[in-house]
């Protein structure tokens, strides 16, 4: 099953594509994941994401979507994918129904209060990249990752102002996929401001039903 994970910050999609990813037997494709790979590998679409990156600017169109291109390739995804992160505009979505069909596309759909709480709590480990929470998920310190020890910090865009703006940018740019897939008849809208386990008993079911 090949799937699309749609949602505002803080809807927990790469959480529940990580937990998911198991059950349906489906790779996590995750934008930032194949950004730091190209990155690591230093190859030629890696090193251009670095110096956008670097530069303090988001990686454009094109080169995300040759990144994505390159990565749904590969023969481990060649039934079974959860994309999160990717789409995100209209022209993503054109360009990746040119070279991968899609079956599902889940909306998560969360009340920005919730949002809000959730990002402004969220904790990152700069080693390993784990998402703790302040109110949720503490480490046991309160300082360092429980998984690798390495230093956790709060992200500039998890402040509540920058949340709010993150929030703004979704609806313009990435809520216009809702309609986008609801018109080819592929979104399944699924109630996300629940604890993840349930969103995750809901995604189930709403799956064994396509």
């Amino acid at each position: 099953m090949k799937l699309i994970f749609l949602g505002p910050p803080g809807a927990g999609k790469g959480t529940l594509a990580a937990k998911a990813s198991p059950l349906f037997n489906a790779p996590h494709i995750s934008t930032g994941n194949i950004f730091r790979e190209a990155i690591a590998a230093g190859s030629p679409l890696g090193n251009k994401v670095k110096s956008i990156i670097d530069a303090g600017k988001l990686v454009d169109d094109a080169t995300t979507i040759e990144l994505i291109r390159e990565r749904l390739a590969q023969n481990d995804v060649k039934n079974a994918y959860i994309l999160d992160g990717f789409p995100r505009t209209i022209a993503q979505a054109d360009a990746l129904a040119g070279f991968s069909k899609v079956d599902t596309v889940i909306n998560f759909d969360v009340p920005d209060n919730i949002v809000i709480e959730r990002l402004s709590g969220r904790l990152v480990c700069r080693k390993c990249g784990f998402n703790w929470h302040k109110n949720f998920n503490p480490p046991k310190d309160g300082k360092t990752c429980d998984k690798c020890g390495g230093e956790i910090y709060t992200r500039e865009d998890d402040k509540s102002e920058a949340v709010k703006k993150r929030l703004e940018v979704y609806r313009e740019q990435t809520a216009p996929l809702i309609e986008y897939y609801r018109a080819k008849g592929l979104l399944v809208d699924i109630e996300a401001g629940s604890q993840v386990d349930i969103t995750l008993e809901n995604l189930k079911k709403a799956l064994s039903c396509k």
